[in-house]
């Protein structure tokens, strides 16, 4: 086993896969993020400014690396969109993915992208990038993780993608025993800037639609794209282009930029610099972070141990391994 693992931050976004990796000790050799404001988070915090437009990166100036890691841009595949996949030019950026494993040839690899991801177009693009995976030689693993089960007070499901050239032991993590509340999180309202407070408009058409039910507090209120409204102990999934009230704290007020980094699972030292639109933007197209780092747990847990028969391949319809 190496005394440090390195690895590159592919579509970094602000840093929330690269912070897990960091405090288990591996090294980041290099990191690549398009857009200049989540450039500007991502410094920093990290004290790097990633590399632009990935697709105008060489692959032969990409430092060597023991891992590659990447939450490729999920628009292309995600309900809330059109659900193009590889129709939408950000689809075909998972090629760009292909095409540093096939020419780095590191030892292993997490890709994170959104749920729908295993569904979209009846499967077969899941099976396209499957199957280019293996292609490379790597024994691929993956499963949809939801960050509610590892510590987050927010709905989050992701289909998590982990390779390895060697077929080591990995397995995906036990649900987290330790749980954020919301309460753990969620701001007094008497302390939050009144910029943050929905109008007294949308206040009184929502608990119009309540009728008086007893609900939770703190809670957050979801309203549908059918108007329909949904109170919950924890958040639904965060999302860069939705509505500016869809998620209302309480039914009063939007969520605050710290708090929204929270519900990803950045620390509350986390640096902001930007605008409350762009930290929106940005907490939308993050990663859970404590979920990626029970992963990242579990990838280092693996490296450490004696590799398995290769004649144990994967099943990529379950996500499991079974014996051929």
């Amino acid at each position: 086993m190496k005394e440090q693992y390195k690895f590159i931050d592919l579509f970094a976004g602000i840093g929330g896969i690269r912070l897990p990796f960091d405090e288990l000790g591996f090294n980041c050799v290099f990191s690549s993020e398009i857009d200049e404001y989540a450039q500007s988070m991502y410094e920093a915090n990290f004290g790097e400014r990633p590399y632009g437009d990935i697709t105008k990166i060489p692959a032969s100036d990409i430092p060597e690396h023991d891992l590659l890691l990447a939450g490729f841009p999920c628009q292309a595949f995600s309900i809330i969109g059109k659900g193009e996949g590889f129709a939408d030019t950000r689809g075909t950026l998972f090629f760009e993915i292909e095409r540093i494993l096939r020419e780095k040839n590191p030892e292993a690899f997490m890709l994170e992208n959104v749920k729908r991801l295993v569904s979209h177009d009846s499967g077969r693009t899941f099976d396209i990038i499957l199957s280019k995976l293996k292609e490379l030689g790597y024994f691929v693993h993956w499963r949809v993780l939801n960050a509610l089960n590892y510590g987050l007070p927010q709905k989050r499901e992701r289909v998590i993608i982990v390779g390895f050239k060697d077929n080591y032991p990995f397995v995906f993590p036990n649900e987290s025993i330790k749980k954020t509340e919301l309460r753990d999180i969620i701001e007094n309202h008497n302390e939050v800037d009144k910029k943050y407070f929905a109008t007294d408009e949308i206040i009184k058409k929502r608990l119009d639609r309540v009728n008086g039910e007893q609900y939770p507090k703190p809670g957050i209120w979801h309203e549908n794209k059918n108007g329909n409204i949904g109170i919950h102990e924890y958040s639904c999934a965060l999302r860069a282009g939705a509505s500016y009230n869809y998620l209302l704290v309480d039914g009063i007020r939007r969520l605050t930029p710290r708090e929204m980094l929270q519900l990803q699972g950045f620390p509350k030292s986390f640096i902001i610099n930007v605008s409350d639109y762009q930290i929106r933007k940005q907490a939308g197209n993050s990663v859970p972070v404590t979920m990626i780092r029970e992963v990242a747990k579990e990838m280092l847990k693996a490296l450490k141990l004696k590799p398995l028969d290769n004649n144990s391949r994967h099943c990529a319809t379950t996500g499991q391994h079974k014996l051929l």
